[in-house]
């Protein structure tokens, strides 16, 4: 299929996703029909995407930007968005997406550091890239969708810049190689990191695409993701319209009876989501999901953390679907290892890697460690989408390869029958009394309890086990906290996990620290629990 995907040795992304769908028949094709938070709809033909990306990439060429620049869009999801980022591929201009919900420290370290020289924003958010702009000396222009020119200010109104570029343009030959798309990713310590990209990707994008979330051209893709994470860029954007898929996009945020209306009415086929929400999902009142006319959905598929088998047993029961989990990293691009239909499902389990990609277990010695032992989870480096580096950062780059192998900073174990099982991050793992626990085990237990909402645990320093097992839970609204409750949980995470995994203490909270790409903040608690610095917490889903 990369001959098919590839044509002339043309790997811009921006002219797969557009034009050379357009020259496959699907110029008048809907690519993206997008709703309005206010469930307004607008149709746009993959010659509708075409053109408003060239007028993109032409404007940006008007600006002065050029191949290897840095561009980035501050935007909520909303058409523009798309416009840009495929507009700034096509004249191979690096373009990194931003959270909408970012202030300006998280602002400042990112555009900083890549060396910005134009960012997309709304007057909204125009105040917080205002104050840190003297900060900025690389940047040279704002270009504001909803706002007038401003010359004085160096502000660019989005709808004259469009107005006077044209709809004409072709991407210049683009190689494998060329530097495509820049995400930061956090850390516990330090600053965020760039994670780059190259035009290469697209081969791991479309691929899994097609053979993991197993979609065609007929189908409705749904990608819930924001464009401020990878999967949003890799599955909202690239993965389906290299395919020629039409695409939902939501304005909105988590409503449960908007999106399952947007299912039933949009006639979605596939659709795929975070954990965090389908969790969401089960707090909701049934009545939500009673009736509902599904036929049309093929599969589900979930990314972000790995899916707590409660979530599954749920869609089974609710939505008489089966959940497919997904594991990828920002500095992967594309799925690695998956659950998919075809493949049996163990709940709790992150599925086979897909074809292709080699995973293994490694000890921290080098040496591979036997099935059904915890250890470092690795890839086998060369795979099209790999990021190409940390931005300005290559030394922690190239410590991410050790022993012949990428080392993603996650454990894992594999099982007899070739299943992956995430066990957490490698500095979230839990040992206490030299028993390693897998804290996205004991939250998975927890979930199961019906009094409970959310569940986050974390190990912490003990003079007696090393480390001791906390928990924090969020309560459905109808329970209160009792010793009763406290007893049951106890004894529940006992006997589901282990007696060692038992939480030493059990704090009740409103909510559970998550970013927004729907993994929970096991630092952020950590911190909270110890009373230090949480680090970078900008991903926040405040």
């Amino acid at each position: 299929m990369a001959k098919d995907l590839i044509q002339d040795n043309q790997y811009n992304i921006g002219h797969i996703c557009t034009r050379q769908q357009c020259e496959a028949g699907n110029a008048d094709k809907v690519a993206m029909r997008w709703v309005s938070s206010h469930l307004e709809r607008i149709d746009y033909t993959f010659s509708d995407l075409d053109a408003e990306s060239n007028r993109f990439a032409n404007a940006l060429k008007t600006l002065g930007l050029g191949s290897g620049d840095v561009f980035f869009t501050f935007l909520p999801k909303m058409p523009e968005q798309f416009f840009a980022f495929l507009g700034a591929l096509k004249h191979q201009v690096i373009c990194g997406t931003l959270f909408s919900n970012f202030g300006e420290d998280a602002l400042l370290d990112r555009l900083g550091d890549a060396g910005a020289k134009c960012v997309i924003t709304k007057k909204s958010f125009l105040k917080k890239i205002s104050r840190i702009r003297t900060q900025l000396p690389a940047l040279r222009h704002i270009i504001v969708v909803d706002g007038e020119d401003d010359p004085a200010n160096g502000i660019i109104g989005y709808q004259s810049l469009m107005a006077a570029a044209s709809p004409e343009f072709t991407a210049e030959l683009t190689s494998a190689d060329t530097p495509s798309v820049l995400h930061y990713t956090s850390g516990s310590t330090g600053k965020p990191k760039g994670v780059l990209h190259r035009h290469n990707s697209v081969l791991s994008q479309n691929k899994t695409a097609r053979e993991i979330l197993q979609l065609d051209p007929d189908d409705i893709f749904w990608c819930t993701a924001d464009q401020g994470w990878v999967t949003g860029t890799s599955y909202g954007i690239i993965g389906p319209w290299s395919i020629g898929v039409t695409q939902l996009h939501f304005g909105g945020g988590y409503d449960a009876a908007i999106w399952f209306d947007l299912l039933e009415q949009e006639r979605v086929t596939i659709w795929y989501s975070a954990p965090t929400a389908l969790r969401m999902l089960m707090r909701e009142e049934p009545e939500i999901f009673t009736g509902r006319k599904l036929e049309s959905l093929r599969h589900i598929f979930s990314v972000g953390e790995p899916l707590n088998p409660e979530v599954i047993l749920w869609s089974r029961r609710t939505l008489n679907h089966d959940i497919y989990d997904t594991w990828f990293q920002t500095e992967t691009g594309a799925i690695m290892i998956s659950n998919r239909p075809g493949l049996a499902i163990l709940p709790g389990s992150m599925g086979k890697p897909v074809d292709g990609i080699e995973a293994a277990i490694i000890a921290d010695d080098g040496t591979p460690v036997a099935d059904g032992e915890q250890g470092n989870l690795c890839v086998k480096p060369g795979w099209p989408s790999m990021f190409t580096t940390y931005l300005n950062n290559d030394e922690v780059y190239q410590q991410k390869f050790r022993n012949g192998y990428y080392y993603t900073g996650d454990t894992a174990y594999r099982d007899s029958d070739g299943y992956f099982w995430f066990m957490g991050r490698s500095d979230d793992v839990i040992n206490t009394a030299g028993h390693l626990v897998s804290p996205f085990e004991v939250e998975s237990a927890l979930l199961e309890i019906p009094e409970i909402a959310e569940s986050g645990v974390i190990g912490v320093p003990d003079e007696l086990l090393f480390e001791k097992v906390v928990a924090f839970v969020h309560l459905h609204a109808q329970y209160t906290w009792s010793q009763e409750l406290e007893l049951k949980v106890r004894l529940y995470v006992s006997n589901k996990a282990s007696s060692i995994a038992t939480p030493q203490e059990i704090f009740v909270v409103d909510s559970i620290p998550k970013n927004k790409s729907g993994k929970i903040m096991r630092r952020v608690l950590k911190a909270r629990y110890m009373g230090t610095d949480a680090g970078d917490i900008s991903t926040l889903d405040i």
